[in-house]
């Protein structure tokens, strides 16, 4: 079978509103009464059906999001229902909206609550090795007065009298076509079904008051700028009740003093003089991974790299890691002093270099001309 979410034709990200809208328009348009004889769009009506009843159920959503349709529970009928369920809640007897004392589904509900954002700033080493990062957000938590129901204590929600309880109220017109039938959310109860006759003073009968909360992000090794994890159900509360959205975080890196990510490997410059790079040597430096050795041949330039397998950022998707990629910059030594001075030019003289006097230079001759 296809993707759920392209059946539906929503967004991965889609909300429980917006993925029922678009259900409730498939349905309509495939519904074998307005297709009689039509084999195909029967079957597709079905699996449309299907896929609005996993990713309508906040548990077998997660499931399928994880596992896919051969998840535990993702794809089957779900206990205590099943396809004929939804079927009837759209096309039984009465309102396909249900209320108004005709047949159908009951309330939505309280809605779902937001969905939040926020930016983890991370070291770069703990970016490449791991961490568990805490981030803070301000966030809609239950409000513990009235517990999340929005009634002053000891008091109690009522059943909408408008829409009794249905949380939608239809209303039915004359057309060239028939008898209309429109329906819509009540203005009474905001679709909820229900009414609060005494708000809880601390919510004003929202069910959920503003707090800060800090959780605990288990960021995985390899990852890097721009990724996002979703924590799931750590979002906003939605009001009276309502189901929790999900947390994205998005991931900021600092940038290193030595080292530079390409990808999955590592560059770093390892400045040595003159002197070393000439003659050879035994060089230690400290990698993220601790003190490493690199044995540095006689006549080394500036240029060369050295690649240490395995010292890189771990796969993220994968195991392993990448590589460290070690270039040696040569430094040219500089504030030389006589002894020093005098050293370099007996190895130039050995050698057959010309120096420059100390005098005669270009910037010596156009101080001269302004004197």
């Amino acid at each position: 079978m296809a993707d759920y979410y392209e059946l539906l034709g929503v967004d991965r990200h889609a909300d429980a509103d917006e993925i029922k809208r678009s259900y409730r328009r498939l349905a309509r348009q495939l519904h074998p009464d307005a297709n009689p004889g039509d084999a195909s769009t029967e079957a597709r009506f079905k699996q449309v059906a299907l896929a609005y009843e996993t990713l309508s159920d906040p548990e077998r959503r997660r499931q399928y999001d994880t596992y896919g349709e051969a998840g535990p529970g993702a794809g089957s009928p779900s206990a205590g229902g099943g396809l004929g369920d939804i079927f009837d809640m759209f096309f039984s007897g009465g309102s396909p909206f249900g209320g108004g004392g005709g047949g159908g589904g009951g309330p939505a509900g309280p809605p779902r609550g937001s969905d939040l954002e926020v930016v983890a700033d991370l070291a770069f080493v703990d970016a490449v090795f791991g961490v568990e990062a805490p981030v803070t957000v301000r966030t809609a938590v239950g409000c513990d007065d009235c517990d999340a129901t929005g009634a002053a204590p000891g008091t109690s929600i009522e059943t909408c009298s408008e829409c009794n309880g249905a949380g939608q109220v239809r209303r039915v017109r004359q057309s060239i076509l028939g008898q209309m039938v429109t329906a819509g959310p009540c203005p009474r109860c905001a679709g909820l079904g229900t009414v609060v006759p005494t708000p809880c003073p601390r919510c004003r009968g929202e069910g959920r008051v503003i707090d800060e909360r800090t959780f605990t992000v288990d960021v995985p090794a390899g990852i890097d700028t721009g990724a996002t994890l979703r924590l799931t159900g750590r979002g906003a509360v939605g009001p009276r009740g309502g189901s929790t959205g999900d947390l994205y975080v998005h991931m900021r890196v600092a940038a290193d003093e030595h080292f530079t990510r390409h990808g999955d490997d590592l560059l770093l410059d390892l400045h040595v003089p003159v002197t070393q790079a000439a003659l050879g040597a035994h060089l230690t430096f400290d990698s993220l991974d601790g003190e490493e050795i690199l044995d540095l041949d006689a006549g080394t330039q500036t240029g060369r790299t050295v690649r240490l397998r395995g010292k890189g950022v771990p796969h993220l998707q994968g195991r392993g890691r990448g590589d460290l990629l070690v270039q040696v910059v040569v430094d040219t030594p500089t504030e030389l002093t006589d002894p020093e001075a005098a050293l370099l030019q007996q190895l130039a003289d050995l050698r057959g270099h010309a120096i420059a006097p100390p005098e005669s230079g270009l910037f010596t001759r156009l101080k001269s001309a302004f004197k």
